[in-house]
């Protein structure tokens, strides 16, 4: 596989989380590329859930889209009522978090030097 098409996959599979945690009505859903700012991590995907039940429908979601466009099977770490986390190897790490957490541990401010990806919102009939 050639870099851009690499780059591609990736892209696609990014997508792919995203739209399945929007499926389930994660709110501020928000990738961050962090190539450029750790040598370890890839991409974080952020995004919020309600409550615990939430948190579970969406995870199990954004677990079936992403075998389905090809990424392993995620480490899962958690599971809490706040926090939940699927490590897919090690380019892409989901967290799903309540809006207390998110605020708490504010990953976003932390990671403040990583590239935010624009994944906008598809309509029914657009397709990827």
């Amino acid at each position: 596989m050639t870099p851009h098409s690499q780059n591609e996959h990736l892209q696609q599979q990014l997508r792919a989380i995203v739209d399945a945690a929007r499926e389930r009505r994660a709110e501020d859903v928000v990738v961050l590329d962090l190539t450029d700012v750790s040598s370890t991590l890839e991409y974080f995907v952020i995004c919020t859930a309600t409550a615990g039940l939430q948190l579970n429908a969406v995870q199990e979601n954004i677990r079936e889209k992403a075998q389905e466009a090809g990424l392993p099977r995620p480490t899962v770490e958690g599971p809490s009522e706040r926090w939940l986390l699927l490590a897919f190897g090690g380019s892409i790490v989901v967290h799903i978090m309540t809006r207390e957490a998110r605020e708490y541990y504010d990953l976003e401010g932390l990671w403040s030097d990583a590239r935010v990806l624009d994944f906008p919102e598809q309509t029914p009939n657009q397709t990827v």
